[in-house]
């Protein structure tokens, strides 16, 4: 049987892609206006309407629910945050840690929050294990695994190449961290769920409706504008879509495949009872997870960029990307040379030009947004839609300042990515020197890092 690519992701095959909704019917008028029905949408009309569900709140969705990362992303609820490193330049370690641990926090949020609401979204808190293969990898991993516990993580815990193999047997593992800060999930479950308790509490979700620009105190589609006091922009990898946001986050892609499902003995010679997402420390990271079905779902960033900031046609993937990824699988479990990759599917994440997440809210404007997520959006988006709420809430005089819009990413500014073809050739060279310091480092046996891959962070302006 040959791979299934595209059809959005491997997640709507097993859910279903849902019924759409009805788009907006012309002009209306709101409280909020929130564009984008991916997490951080839903996730910010959830919490809204809850602490106040006097609000006329509107959700515009371009596709449906969920199209973009919130359907397609490998299923990681973890604590990582983008930018936490900078910010702690910025603000104070003391503020860093404060954003850690709401990050933290934030993980048994969801779970907490997914209960409640009756949402099966195949959660397994198996923690997060990132892995280390060459020497070079495990002095980086060592590094991480100390600034971790310096931001407070003081559950997390450094394994050996024995502990780790005990965990899961990946072929050259040399060593792990992990944390129990993390778990796998069905993202379009999640999803899904959360849409129809957004919609039980009496939020209106309008689909099909493309946002062709924002303004103060308007969202326009072609089926009419919608007016409100706050317009929030939750659309993370399609930003670039709006009208003057082309150069605000880049739209970067990642690709995934998912395996057919595994037999009990293959299990038995992998491990991984554990259920842990699974990393690495490469350069060009890989992400992966056991799925409740017994797959293996893996990922890493095959073409990472399209020129002109262009997003994917509903996922569908290169056939190189779809070979390199499964070279990867097989490099990290051999016994996996014959088995079938079943799915193969893409997305986009929006990345910001200093690569920090962020969440801001204008009081002059009330144009508010979130995002910038650089691939750790599952739970954050969390995060940042409770941040959001209390910034409305409190611009709007409903309460007072918190704990949340205290913290380092609110309202952080940033300047707009370089235009083409800078932008394309800067992206394709960095990871072009991270996939070429990758090769390196697993052909040498130095400890340190490859200068390659130094260089291109430093252009990048990842450190």
């Amino acid at each position: 049987m040959s791979t299934i690519n595209g059809g959005i992701s491997f997640w709507y095959a097993t859910d279903g892609i849902p019924t759409p909704r009805e788009p907006l019917p012309g002009d209306a008028t709101a409280d909020v206006v929130i564009v984008g029905g991916g997490y951080t949408g839903l996730w910010t009309a959830y919490y809204l309407k809850k602490a106040a569900p006097f609000l006329n709140i509107t959700v515009l969705e371009s596709r449906f629910c969920g199209y973009g990362a919130s359907g397609r992303n490998g299923g990681w609820l973890y604590n990582g945050i983008a930018g936490r490193d900078r910010y702690a330049k910025l603000h104070g370690q003391e503020s860093a840690v404060r954003l850690q641990q709401a990050m933290n926090d934030t993980v048994d949020e969801v779970v907490r929050v997914a209960a409640e609401e009756s949402i099966d979204a195949d959660i397994h808190q198996g923690g997060v294990l990132e892995v280390a293969c060459t020497p070079s990898q495990l002095g980086r991993l060592k590094a991480f695994h100390a600034a971790e516990t310096a931001f407070g993580e003081k559950d997390r815990i450094l394994l050996g190449a024995r502990e780790t193999a005990d965990r899961i047997r990946v072929s050259g593992a040399v060593g792990s961290t992990w944390t129990p800060h993390g778990a796998r999930i069905h993202p379009v479950k999640l999803l899904k769920g959360l849409a129809a308790a957004v919609e039980a509490l009496g939020v209106t979700v309008y689909e099909s409706t493309p946002v062709t620009e924002i303004r103060p105190r308007h969202a326009v589609t072609p089926y009419g504008t919608v007016r409100a006091p706050y317009i929030l922009r939750c659309t993370e990898g399609f930003t670039a879509s709006l009208k003057g946001q082309r150069r605000s986050w880049l739209p970067m892609n990642s690709s995934m495949i998912a395996t057919e499902p595994l037999g009990p003995e293959m299990w038995e010679a992998i491990g991984w009872a554990g259920r842990e997402t699974l990393g690495d420390m490469a350069h060009a990271y890989m992400y992966a997870q056991r799925t409740a079905d017994d797959r293996i779902a893996l990922g890493g960033r095959g073409v990472p960029y399209r020129f002109g900031s262009r997003t994917d046609n509903d996922g569908r993937t290169q056939a190189s990307t779809v070979e390199a990824l499964r070279e990867l699988l097989v490099r990290f479990f051999p016994q996996l040379a014959g088995v079938r990759v079943s799915h193969a599917w893409s997305g986009v994440l929006g990345v910001p030009r200093d690569w920090c997440a962020s969440v801001t809210l204008d009081r002059t404007t009330g144009l508010g947004w979130a995002g910038g997520y650089v691939g750790s959006g599952v739970a954050t988006a969390n995060l940042a839609a409770r941040t959001l709420r209390d910034l409305v809430r409190q611009d709007s005089g409903q309460a007072g300042g918190t704990s949340l819009t205290a913290l380092p990413w609110v309202n952080h500014e940033v300047r707009r990515w370089e235009p083409e073809p800078l932008r394309w050739l800067g992206v394709q060279g960095m990871y072009a020197a991270y996939r070429a310091a990758d090769r390196r480092e697993r052909l040498g046996h130095g400890a340190a890092t490859d200068r390659i891959a130094v260089l291109a962070d430093r252009i990048a302006g990842r450190h």
